[in-house]
C-alpha cells in the first residue's frame, strides 16, 4: 500500500512503527520531513549511541546496509537504520540488489525501523521490488506541489502552527520562492521566532525576515507591468540588473509567465463574475480586480504574444539555441517587448 506523508506521521506519532520504509519521489522535503522525525524520536539521546545507523548509499552495499538491519537492538527495544541519497545507492540499479531487498521486506527484523530516503526519481512500479514494497512496507510517493497549490500549502503550514498569513504575505513568499517547500517552512519558522505577540504573518514581516525589497521585487515588477507603469517597471529592472545574484532572472520569468497566462484565461473566460474569475485563476478575490484592470491594458492578442516573448526569454536565460547574455539585459529586452502593443495609460509611482 502507497501512503501519505501525513499518514506516516500520523502513525509514528501515534508511536506505530513499520520495520521497512520506503521514502521515495520528486518532492524531498517531506522524505527530509520524516527521515528527521524518525531520527529525532524513536530512540532517546542514550539509544541513539548503538543504535542508531545512519549511512550513505553511494558508499555501502545492498548486503552491507541489510547486515546492519539485521541486528538486534542494544539496550532498546528498536533500532533505527537510515539510508540517506538511497538513489545513488549502485545494487538498487542491479536485478540481484533489488532482489535482495525484496527478500529482507518479506521478512524484515521486526525491532528495526530501516529507511530508505530515495530521492528525486522513483522506482519503476512495474518492477518486482515496487510490488514488493507496495505490499509489506510502508511506500511513500511524494510529488511535487505546483504552483498554484502553493498558497495553499503556505496557508496549511502556518495553520498547523496556530498562526494565519495575509494573502499578499503568501502571494509574495510563493513568487520570491516558488515551490521550493524545504526553503518556504524554513523561511516560515523564521519568521515565526519574531512575531512575538502577533499571530499573522503579514507582508511586512515577509518583507523583514525573507529579504525581500519592500519596493524592488518581482511581486512589484508584475504589478507595474499590470498598470503598464514603465517608469516603475524600469526602475526594478535595474535595480533586479545591479543585484543580480539576489534577484536570479529565471524565477522572475517564471513569475511574469504565470501572470500572463492568468490573463489568458481571463480573457477566454464566459463567466467574467469576481468569484469565477476567482477559481478560474486560482487566485484570491481579493487580487482578481489586478487581473481584470491589467486586462484592459493587454488584448488577447498582446497577452498571446507576451507569453511567446516570456517563453523565449525563458530559454535565453538557461542557454537553449542563444548565445550567453547578461541576465539583465535579457530581463530590460523582455520588459520592453512586454510593454510594446499594450493600451496606453497614464503611469503612476
Amino acid at each position: 500500500m502507497t501512503y501519505t506523508p501525513q499518514q506516516v506521521l500520523a502513525a509514528l506519532k501515534r508511536k506505530e512503527y513499520a520495520p521497512v520504509y520506503f521514502l521515495q519521489g520528486e518532492e524531498p522535503y517531506y522524505i527530509d520531513l520524516i527521515i528527521d522525525y524518525i531520527g529525532k524520536n524513536v530512540l532517546s539521546d542514550s539509544e541513539k549511541a548503538f543504535n542508531l545507523t545512519v549511512v550513505y548509499g553511494k558508499d555501502y552495499s545492498m548486503s552491507e546496509i541489510l547486515t546492519h538491519a539485521r541486528r538486534f537492538p542494544m539496550g532498546s527495544e528498536w533500532q533505527v537504520v537510515i539510508v540517506k541519497e538511497a538513489q545513488e545507492q549502485q545494487d538498487l540499479k542491479r536485478e540481484e540488489g533489488r532482489k535482495q531487498l525484496a527478500t529482507y521486506v518479506q521478512s524484515p527484523q521486526p525491532a528495526t525501523l530501516l529507511v530508505w530516503a530515495y530521492k528525486y526519481k522513483t522506482l519503476d512500479a512495474r518492477k518486482s521490488l515496487s510490488k514488493v514494497l507496495a505490499k509489506h512496507a510502508v511506500l511513500v510517493n511524494t510529488k511535487k506541489v505546483y504552483d498554484h497549490q502553493v498558497s495553499a500549502w503556505i496557508t496549511a503550514y502556518v495553520q498547523e502552527q496556530g498562526l494565519s498569513i495575509t494573502e499578499k504575505a503568501s502571494l509574495m513568499l510563493q513568487e520570491f520562492i516558488g515551490n521550493d517547500l524545504s526553503r518556504l517552512a524554513s523561511e516560515l519558522d523564521k519568521i515565526q521566532l519574531n512575531l512575538e505577540e502577533k499571530a499573522e504573518i503579514d507582508d511586512t514581516l515577509v518583507q523583514e525576515y525573507v529579504g525581500i525589497s519592500r519596493t524592488f521585487n518581482a511581486f512589484e515588477l508584475q504589478r507595474a507591468l499590470a498598470k503598464k507603469d514603465l517608469a516603475k517597471a524600469c526602475r526594478i529592472v535595474l535595480h533586479f540588473e545591479a543585484n543580480a545574484k539576489k534577484n536570479p532572472a529565471i524565477p522572475i520569468v517564471a513569475l511574469l509567465f504565470s501572470f500572463f497566462s492568468k490573463l489568458l484565461l481571463l480573457h477566454n473566460a464566459k463567466d467574467q463574475s469576481q468569484l469565477a474569475l476567482s477559481n478560474v485563476l486560482q487566485v484570491s478575490p481579493y487580487f482578481v480586480q489586478e487581473y481584470i484592470l491589467a486586462a484592459q491594458y493587454y488584448p488577447l492578442s498582446q497577452v498571446i504574444q507576451n507569453i511567446h516573448h516570456l517563453h523565449q526569454a525563458d530559454l535565453q536565460l538557461k542557454g537553449v539555441d542563444y548565445p550567453a547574455v547578461p541576465e539583465g539585459q535579457v530581463l530590460k529586452a523582455l520588459i520592453a517587448k512586454l510593454l510594446i502593443g499594450a493600451k496606453a495609460a497614464s503611469t503612476s509611482t
